[in-house]
């Protein structure tokens, strides 16, 4: 019989479609001199953590360096993975450390940087991460805000709110304990609100209240109107009056 497959999970599969390899076969297999391996295994992630290294340093330029850096690590680093993780942990675990160790070189040696536009692209560049629509002065506060804190804390908070990984994936990656990462993302947060205050929204005004007959606002709560001193009503218009 050809066509399709039956799976032990009911799920059905194109006969002729081969599996793909899994992330640690392919890493085996570059391991073994596969000269292809790891160049597919790196395309299937690419995109994640070139978002995790751009969200962590918060410059283009800077996260392509610290990527190409991390990648050549993997690369070197390969017969050396002892399966105890995921592949993914284990890539995403190599590029955080190298975007920390930027960030804290960044931080005590500071420099001014130019902005993104004026700069050439860097050796890798990757599509922006996704983002909600926000403007973009709005944008440009969350990045510098993120910049101020500790890199540890950056990075808990990169993976956990940015990224969407669990608490537990983003202590794998860190290689610290789950504590350690909701302890670090709470201060981070902290620190967050208190400078990106002025970004929450103002609550609503209440609504004003209704007349039941000719649904006219009631004024005797509201706000004066520009240019009106508090104190002083601010005329309503009544039978002839305009």
């Amino acid at each position: 019989m050809t066509g399709s497959v039956p799976q032990r999970d009911g799920a059905v599969r194109a006969a002729a479609t081969p599996a793909e390899p899994a992330d640690a076969d392919l890493l085996r297999a570059h391991v073994d001199g596969d000269p292809e391996a790891f160049g597919e295994l790196i395309r299937r992630h690419r995109d994640r953590l070139w978002a995790v290294a751009l969200r962590t340093l918060g410059d283009r330029e800077e996260a392509a360096d610290a990527l190409q850096d991390a990648l050549l690590s993997a690369h070197r680093a390969a017969a050396r993975f002892r399966g105890d993780s995921l592949v993914t942990t284990w890539l995403h675990r190599i590029v955080v450390n190298a975007c920390i160790d930027r960030a804290r070189r960044r931080q005590a040696h500071p420099t001014v940087p130019l902005p993104d536009g004026n700069r050439e692209d860097g050796a890798f560049r990757g599509p922006e991460p996704a983002a909600p629509p926000v403007d973009h002065d709005t944008a440009l506060d969350v990045r510098h805000a993120l910049a101020t804190l500790p890199a540890d804390q950056r990075a808990a908070l990169v993976l956990v709110d940015v990224q969407g990984f669990s608490v537990a994936d983003a202590a794998a990656v860190l290689g610290v304990a789950e504590g350690t990462i909701k302890s670090r993302c709470a201060r981070g947060r902290a620190k967050l609100a208190q400078q990106l205050g002025h970004l929450r929204p103002r609550p609503a005004a209440p609504a004003a209240a209704h007349d039941a007959t000719n649904d006219t606002p009631r004024t005797g709560n509201q706000l004066p109107a520009p240019g009106v001193p508090s104190g002083s009503r601010t005329p309503e218009r009544e039978g002839g009056e305009s």
